[in-house]
C-alpha cells in the first residue's frame, strides 16, 4: 500500500528541516520540538514516523550511508570492486574520514544517544564489517577484528573535532595518521 501523499510531504518536510538544523546548530540546540516547528508539522508527527532524535538523525543520514554503500559494492577501484587489497583499504580509509568529515555533527549526535550507539547502529556495524574484511585480505595474520574496532573508533565525529579544534591538526595529518593505525602491508 503506497503512503499517502501528505504523509510523504511530511516526512519530506521533516527531513529537510533536520538537515537544515543541524548544519547550522549546535548539536544540543537541536531537539525534535524545534525540527517539527521547523518542518511545519507537529512534534507528535515527528515523534511517530522517527522515534526519537537519533531515529531522526539515521534517517537523514541514510541516503548518504547508501551512496557511501553503492561506491563500496559497484563503484570504481580502489574503492568499488577490482583494486589491488593494499589499495582498495586504505581508499577505503580515506572514504570513512571522508565520509565523516562530510557529516560530522549527524556522526556527534549518534555518538551521544546512549552507550555504544557509535557501534550498534546498522550503518556502524557494515563500516566495521567492511573494514575488517578489507584489513583481512592485506594482514591475514593480524586480528582484523580488533584493528577494525580500533581504526573506527579514531574515526568518531568528537576525536576527530577534537583533533582539529584543540590540537590543531590538519586533515591530511589526520589522514596519514590514520593509515598508520594499519600495519605495513606485506611483501609480495
Amino acid at each position: 500500500m503506497a503512503e499517502r501523499a501528505d504523509v510523504v510531504r511530511n516526512r519530506a518536510a521533516v527531513l529537510e528541516a533536520a538537515e537544515a538544523l543541524f548544519a547550522r546548530e549546535d548539536l544540543d540546540r537541536v531537539t525534535l520540538a524545534r525540527v517539527a516547528e521547523a518542518a511545519g508539522v507537529g512534534k507528535a508527527t515527528v515523534l511517530r514516523r522517527f522515534g526519537d532524535l537519533g531515529g531522526l538523525v539515521e534517517a537523514v543520514l541514510a541516503p548518504r550511508v547508501g551512496a557511501l554503500r553503492d561506491a563500496l559494492r559497484t563503484g570504481p577501484p580502489p574503492l568499488g570492486p577490482g583494486a589491488q587489497e593494499g589499495e582498495a583499504l586504505h581508499a577505503y580509509l580515506d572514504a570513512l574520514l571522508d565520509f565523516v568529515l562530510e557529516n560530522r555533527t549527524l556522526i556527534r549526535a549518534l555518538e551521544h544517544r546512549r552507550p555504544n550507539a557509535y557501534y550498534a547502529n546498522p550503518a556502524s556495524q557494515f563500516w566495521i564489517g567492511e573494514l575488517e574484511s578489507r584489513i583481512h585480505a592485506v594482514h591475514p595474520a593480524a586480528d582484523a577484528r580488533h584493528l577494525a574496532h580500533v581504526v573506527f573508533t579514531s574515526l568518531r565525529a568528537d576525536v576527530i573535532d577534537y583533533l582539529r579544534a584543540e590540537e590543531g591538526m590538519s586533515v591530511e595529518r589526520l589522514r596519514a595518521g590514520l593509515h598508520a593505525l594499519l600495519p605495513p602491508q606485506p611483501p609480495a
